[in-house]
């Protein structure tokens, strides 16, 4: 029997694999487990207090592990510079990914925003529709998409909400590379526009190095709009508000201060861009006041106000306002004031949230789209004997829950995949159009497993890129009658947004996943909302995942950690006394103990760890693998032949892959069996070793052997979702590094996962329920 749980490490070392030999001494050499963000790695997820109430979401990164986890967001870590001196570092220019580029026509409407000084008056009502700047991109979006107006008719005068809700023509859509590692916007940017980006960077004492970066944000008026408001800078990925400071004043001179409007508008909107980095859609506008008032702001109050009034931010309201006649009886009546006092306090208290307005398209958006899909479709299908054919019970109330819902959430573990790979090939088999999208290429391939059709399989950026699937039809929707989204925790709002707008009316759609596992790493909590709303038909599955590791990781889910029966050694444990011991003792387990214990290659065995900092994180862990098991000069930028990579095409995507080559065009990868070109530019922030990931990065993939490494600095950063993710990634072994003590019990039954502050869930409690029997 293998113990895992709630055991001091000494206790549990005779479970280490027979060959294991004795590390040498090592001292506890580890600093601290979050070190500063650099290269690829990083992100501005840095400090606690920049995202008020200093705790992580439900499902987001953590401190340690959000540095790659959204490195296309916020490549290039920080700009280096104090708060008296402007930035002294390069951060290289961002790159939009699927959903932002399905959601552009708002970024081309940035000068109008500037115009419409006052339109948001008035908070907005959760549920109703968006007013204002909001209303207005949501539709230029919706316009655009439908064809019936071109994307620069809304500079002039606004816009009406087309009728249509389909999805864009093919030929209207905003063009999206199928290759993942196009060079960003900016780099189409002209000499004179660099020129005069790098000129104004120079007189602000910043890096000329930060003109393609502020291109990609700002636009070809980059110069324009930083010589005439220096904090304009925040919108560069990587820049800090001290940093931003420092370059204002090298500008500005005795004419900026800590209440210069500019600035404050510029920091309400880098407040909530961070906090979109750990998955927060909004912010409660008491918590951002805090915010700026931790960054020397005078009157947060007025700030706010003016950042609103300004359209850098948009208002909302959850809950109820007391109505005029609930404050007083009328006419003198006693009891009338009573009766309105009682109610009053009945009422929910309301939240007054402010967010940006890309999310807050999104939110509604997706809202209106999962009603649209949940009241269009045909109710009355036929899927009797489909279903009576199921491999299984669970199987069988997926098909016939799906046969009269045009929305259905499904929920269930690993061996739960079977069921929607069986809705999906009853549906094949009815004569309609089915796929399944994963999160991941392994998914993928595990999905086509399970239906016995690799056309029946893609991920879900290959569907929305068009480079997979089955492309459009002739009015621009995908050409599905029936798409079942698996790994569905992982879908970010914005992507999830772009999907439910791609599918015809008519169209069903399963959002199905594993509701313990850790969340998307961008912004939003659709499945999550989804299933906290009851918006929709909800089918849980009964199918348990099998074996020690399938039972150890179900007791995580409900809290508790399980000593479980491993006759088979499936599950170990190995005790470390300090970070150099784990580093020591994972290179011998992947090179060593775990291929000769159970016959499985290194290339199959993945290492997890919590943080990418520290003695132990993915940096130190990758090296030491390289070393062990590829050793070369890394002549390819670092890179050599046989490397273990994991590449970031664009933000929350994280693709395993091998380095095959290197040529004039860029570093060759085979992701998957999919070859990839990174070019030589985009390899420094967009590729790093990957014989060791985060969590976040190996969530949507398994392996047949996982080594999840808990240094004792990882406690920190240790919750349910996080171990319960980890330990869930290897299929037929499970080692775990273990030097946490009792950190990683308490974890599991103490530290649930931190709820992300979003609007969705709200809004489709605010929409009218589906009929079933229509």
């Amino acid at each position: 029997m293998t113990a895992l749980p709630g055991e001091t490490p000494g206790t549990v070392g005779t479970d280490t694999p027979q060959d294991a030999v004795s590390p040498p001494e090592a001292g506890a050499e580890g600093p601290e487990h979050a070190e500063a963000p650099d290269g690829p790695d990083a992100t501005e997820a840095d400090e606690s207090s920049d995202v008020p109430g200093g705790a992580e979401p439900s499902g987001a990164p953590t401190e340690t592990e959000a540095e790659a986890d959204t490195e296309g967001d916020a490549e290039g870590g920080e700009a280096g510079a104090t708060a008296d001196a402007a930035p002294a570092e390069a951060a290289p220019a961002a790159e939009l990914s699927e959903a932002q580029a399905e959601l552009a026509a708002q970024r081309e409407l940035r000068e109008r925003i500037e115009k419409r000084k006052a339109e948001k008056a008035s908070p907005i009502a959760a549920g109703t529709g968006l007013s204002g700047t909001a209303a207005d991109l949501l539709a230029a979006v919706r316009a655009v998409e439908s064809g019936e107006k071109a994307g620069t008719a809304f500079f002039d005068r606004p816009a009406a909400p087309p009728a249509s809700r389909r999805p864009a023509p093919a030929a209207a859509q905003p063009s999206r590379a199928p290759d993942p590692a196009a060079a960003p916007a900016a780099q189409a940017a002209t000499p004179e526009v660099l020129d005069a980006v790098r000129s104004v960077l120079t007189e602000g004492g910043a890096p000329e190095s930060l003109a393609r970066p502020a291109v990609a944000a700002l636009g070809e008026q980059a110069a324009e709009l930083l010589r005439a408001d220096p904090w304009q800078l925040l919108a560069v990925p990587g820049v800090r508000p001290e940093q931003a400071d420092g370059f204002a004043r090298a500008l500005l001179g005795a004419d900026c201060g800590p209440d210069d409007g500019r600035r404050t508008a510029a920091l309400v909107g880098w407040v909530l861009e961070r906090a979109a980095l750990q998955g927060h859609t909004a912010l409660d506008a008491e918590a951002v006041r805090a915010a700026l008032a931790e960054r020397a702001v005078g009157d947060p109050e007025a700030a706010v106000r003016d950042a609103v009034e300004e359209g850098v931010a948009l208002l909302f309201q959850e809950g109820d306002e007391p109505a005029p006649e609930d404050t007083g009886a009328e006419d003198g009546e006693a009891d009338g004031a009573g009766l309105a006092e009682e109610a009053a306090v009945a009422r929910e208290p309301v939240q007054v949230l402010l967010g940006l307005d890309r999310y807050a398209l999104a939110e509604e958006s997706l809202a209106d789209g999962l009603a649209r899909l949940a009241n269009a479709c045909e109710k009355a299908a036929d899927w009797t004997e489909a279903a009576a054919a199921a491999p299984g019970p669970s199987a069988a109330e997926l098909i016939r829950t799906a046969a009269a819902a045009g929305l259905v959430a499904h929920s269930g573990g690993e061996a739960a995949r079977a069921e929607p790979a069986a809705l999906i090939a009853a549906a094949r088999g009815l004569g309609l159009r089915a796929l399944g999208a994963t999160h991941s290429e392994d998914g993928r391939r595990r999905l086509a497993a399970a239906t016995g059709d690799p056309d029946t399989a893609v991920t879900l950026a290959g569907l929305l890129s068009g480079a997979q699937g089955p492309g459009r039809d002739e009015d621009g929707a995908l050409a599905l009658d029936l798409l079942v989204v698996l790994d569905a925790p992982q879908l970010d709002v914005e992507g999830a947004a772009v999907l439910v707008e791609a599918l015809a009316d008519g169209a069903r759609l399963v959002l199905s996943g594993d509701p313990g596992v850790l969340g998307s790493a961008g912004a939003g909590r659709v499945f999550a909302d989804v299933l906290a709303s009851h918006a929709c038909p909800q089918v849980v599955s009964r199918t348990p995942d099998p074996g020690p590791i399938g039972e150890l990781v179900s007791g995580i889910g409900i809290g508790e950690l399980h000593q479980v029966d491993a006759p088979g050694k499936e599950v170990v444990i190995v005790p470390v006394r300090d970070a150099g011991e784990a580093v020591h003792r994972t290179v011998q387990l992947v090179a060593d103990s775990v291929p000769r214990a159970f016959g499985i290659p290194a290339e199959e065995t993945q290492v997890i760890t919590v943080g990418h900092g520290g003695a132990a994180g993915t940096r130190a862990l990758n090296e030491a693998l390289k070393q062990r098991l590829n050793p070369g000069p890394g002549r390819f930028g670092g890179f050599d032949p046989g490397d273990r990579v994991v590449h970031v095409p664009a933000p929350g995507r994280a693709v395993p892959g091998v380095v095959r080559s290197a040529d004039a065009e860029g570093l060759r990868l085979d992701c998957g069996g999919v070859p990839v070109v990174v070019p030589q530019e985009r390899v420094e922030s967009s590729v790093r070793h990957g014989w060791a990931l985060s969590a976040h990065q190996a969530a949507g993939m398994r392996w047949p052997a996982a080594v999840v490494v808990l240094p004792g600095d990882a406690a920190q950063g240790l919750n349910r979702p996080w171990v319960y993710t980890a330990f869930g990634r290897g299929e037929r072994h499970l080692s775990v590094v273990h030097g946490v003590d009792q950190a990683l019990p308490h974890a599991v039954a103490q530290v649930p996962a931190q709820e992300r502050t979003t609007r969705l869930r709200a809004l489709l409690e605010a929409l009218p329920t589906p009929d079933a029997s229509s």
